[in-house]
C-alpha cells in the first residue's frame, strides 16, 4: 500500500471487501516512527473493531477494499516459491559450470531446499483454509436455497403479496450471486496455490492479484431442494 499521508483522509469511509460487500468504517491507521503505514482500524458493523494489515487495504479513488489474507497469502507465495526454485536451479547451473565451489554449492542449496519446503507447507496449510471459506460459501449457498423454497411457499399459499415477495426474492437472489462467486473465485485460488504444490514452479505464472468482478446478469437459481419430513417410530411410538 503507497504511504501516503493522504490515506489519514481515509478514515471514516467505508470499506468493502473484494465481493462487494461493506465490512464497515475505517477508524484509523497505526503509523510505524517512521511515517509508514502498519495497520488499519476497522468499525465493523456490530460496533466491534478489528485491526487489520494495512498491506491488505486498497485504496482506489474512493473505493477502499480490503483484500483478505487468503488472497494476500497467495499471491506472496505465488512470488516467493518460483522465485526461490529458479534460484536453485540457477545455483545448480552454476556448479555444474564449475563457477562456484560444491562445497558453497551444497551450502546454499541447503537454505534454498529448506527455504522452498516450508513455503510450501505455507502453501499446504493455506490449501486447507481456502477449502474451509469454501465449505462456508457451499452451506450458505445451500442455507439461501432454503430460504428461496420457503419464501416461494409462502407467496404461493398467499401469505406475501407481491410487492414483499419480490423484495425477498431480489434480496436473495443478490446474495445468491455474491456466494456463488466467492466460492468460484476460492476455487480458483486454490487452483493457483495446488499448482504451485503439484507443478513445476519454473513454469508457473505469477498472478496479478486482483479483484473479482460480480457477474454481468444474475445467474440462475440453482435447483431448489426437496424437503422430506421423515416421521421415525422407535419404542415410545413417536
Amino acid at each position: 500500500m503507497s504511504q501516503n499521508p493522504s490515506l489519514f483522509l481515509s478514515v471514516g469511509k467505508q470499506v468493502k471487501n473484494e465481493y462487494g460487500c461493506s465490512i464497515g468504517k475505517i477508524a484509523s491507521f497505526a503509523v510505524t516512527p517512521s511515517g509508514k503505514f502498519d495497520s488499519v482500524y476497522i468499525e465493523l458493523g456490530d460496533g466491534r473493531f478489528s485491526k487489520y494489515s494495512a498491506e491488505h487495504l486498497k485504496v482506489d479513488g474512493a473505493e477502499i477494499t480490503l483484500i483478505s489474507s487468503i488472497k494476500a497469502q497467495t499471491a506472496i507465495l505465488c512470488d516467493q516459491i518460483p522465485l526461490v526454485w529458479r534460484k536453485d536451479q540457477a545455483l545448480r547451473d552454476l556448479s555444474e559450470k564449475k563457477k562456484i565451489s560444491r562445497e558453497m554449492y551444497n551450502e546454499l542449496h541447503t537454505n534454498f531446499d529448506g527455504l522452498l519446503t516450508q513455503l510450501k507447507n505455507e502453501a499446504q496449510a493455506l490449501v486447507e483454509d481456502i477449502d474451509n471459506e469454501a465449505a462456508k460459501c457451499a452451506d450458505e449457498i445451500r442455507g439461501l436455497n432454503y430460504a428461496y423454497v420457503h419464501l416461494e411457499v409462502e407467496h404461493e399459499i398467499g401469505k406475501l403479496d407481491n410487492r414483499t415477495y419480490e423484495t425477498a426474492s431480489a434480496m436473495i437472489q443478490e446474495n445468491l450471486k455474491r456466494a456463488q462467486s466467492m466460492k468460484t473465485d476460492l476455487e480458483l485460488t486454490r487452483s493457483k496455490v495446488s499448482n504451485l504444490l503439484l507443478g513445476d514452479p519454473g513454469k508457473i505464472k505469477i498472478p496479478e492479484m486482483k479483484i473479482p468482478s460480480p457477474p454481468a446478469s444474475s445467474p440462475g437459481l440453482p435447483e431448489p431442494p426437496v424437503v422430506v419430513y421423515v416421521k421415525e417410530i422407535g419404542k415410545t411410538g413417536i
